[in-house]
């Protein structure tokens, strides 16, 4: 498709539409409004809304009724051009009767994560890492798992009346992980090596609008995180710190350092973590740091469409001045399609580092 380089290329009008592994033409031109989103911490659902009501078997009818087309399970695919946005399975249909309008039909679907949200399960973990209990939790489903973490070892996890799904969720966020599913593989990898070469985004270009705040409300100097070693039997206390984010600035001025300047020292002790280990205890407290570091800033905006847009992925924003022109991580990614506007893309970006004057 045309991804968003700066140049003047051919935009997607609208969306291709593939059900059970077959192109659609007439679902793409009875299409309403599209919602594909995406977040760090969920999983990747699409809503699809299309027209009902038409010819059908020699008369005006219900176009979608019969589920010949449209039925629960089957495969739902959405790609802009030649490139797959959204990769899933038809979990929820929707009927609508507005008062002016002819019926519609909504279909919600879900990407392979809806495996791992509605399976719950109370159960323990024994002398494992978390890549292990991936790899395991992702075969329990069918996945293939490609994980490429490190972290300290455990001499037990539990999971605890938690869908598999939450559970490895906060595996990931103790240990500055990233989970994310493509096709049937289940990936996992730290923040800084799974993003790519970053887009390119230009105030009156691609980034059609943009709003960033740089807020101290949630940054801290440095958190320490406590407990007791069990074999070395002596206390445990690890702190994560503005060392833990500088790999990530871009030369930028940390939320740490500002807040050290322009209003005092903010150290917080993590209470509720019991780490067995020193390695435990310093993965949790860099991980509880930099997820608060790069929300520093945290920027709105809305872009042309494009697959490369998506959770996970940088973007190269330009035209914002000094101190909030360039890269920035997509926490949250809404590919959006309606007849009023046509096809864009709303983000959620973020970052640890504001720039200099």
């Amino acid at each position: 498709m045309a991804a968003a380089t700066g140049t003047a290329e051919l935009r997607i009008a609208r969306p291709t539409i593939r059900v059970g592994g077959q192109d659609q033409p007439a679902l793409a031109q009875g299409l309403l409004e599209l919602c594909i989103a995406e977040t760090a911490q969920g999983l990747y659902r699409c809503e699809a809304k299309f027209g009902n009501w038409g010819p059908s078997s020699g008369r005006i009818d219900f176009l979608y009724f019969d589920r010949q087309l449209l039925d629960f399970g089957k495969a739902f695919q959405i790609k802009f051009g030649t490139d797959v946005v959204f990769d899933g399975q038809i979990v929820a249909l929707e009927a609508g009767f507005p008062e002016s309008s002819p019926p519609e039909l909504t279909v919600l679907a879900e990407d392979r994560f809806q495996d791992l949200r509605m399976t719950r399960r109370t159960t323990a973990f024994f002398s494992v890492t978390d890549a292990d209990v991936i790899r395991q939790v992702a075969g329990a489903h069918g996945l293939t798992p490609s994980v490429n973490l490190s972290g300290p070892s455990h001499a037990v996890l539990a999971q605890v009346n938690q869908s598999d799904l939450a559970f490895l969720r906060e595996r990931g966020r103790a240990i500055d992980a990233e989970l994310w599913i493509d096709g049937s593989t289940l990936h996992a990898e730290p923040r800084t090596s799974r993003a790519g070469q970053p887009l390119r985004l230009g105030r009156g270009h691609e980034l059609r609008e943009f709003s960033v705040i740089a807020d101290l409300a949630g940054q801290r100097s440095s958190v320490t995180v406590g407990g007791w070693d069990v074999a070395g039997k002596g206390a445990i206390a690890e702190v994560g710190d503005d060392s833990s984010i500088s790999g990530e600035l871009d030369s930028g001025t940390s939320g740490a350092s500002v807040l050290s300047s322009a209003l005092a020292q903010r150290k917080e002790a993590l209470v509720h973590a019991v780490p067995f280990t020193g390695r435990e205890a310093k993965a949790r407290a860099e991980a509880y740091f930099k997820a608060a570091a790069r929300r520093f800033l945290v920027g709105r905006g809305i872009a042309e469409a494009s697959s490369q847009l998506r959770v996970g992925a940088r973007v190269d924003l330009s035209g914002l001045g000094p101190l909030f022109s360039g890269k920035y991580y997509l926490a949250e990614v809404k590919h959006l399609f309606d007849g009023a506007v046509g096809l864009r893309t709303e983000f959620v970006a973020e970052r640890p580092g504001l720039g200099r004057p």
